[in-house]
């Protein structure tokens, strides 16, 4: 859930930066949306990782966003 926070939190400030010319919060929101992609990166490859063991031990997932 924090992914989405961060990307929300970054869309937020980069908008407000950019009303208000403020380059530096225009940035800082830029920073805050690419954590949030980050951390989404980070968590798709953890859930890919997770279903390729359970494939491998045999054990399927009957729903495959359930962590």
């Amino acid at each position: 859930m924090g992914e989405w926070t961060d990307k929300t939190k970054g869309k937020v400030k980069e908008t407000v930066g950019v009303a208000t010319g403020d380059r530096e919060l225009e940035a800082e929101g830029k920073a805050d949306t690419l954590k949030g992609k980050v951390k989404e990166g980070i968590e798709d490859a953890k859930r890919a990782i997770k279903d390729k063991v359970d494939d491998l031990k045999g054990n399927k997932r009957e729903d495959p966003d359930a962590i």
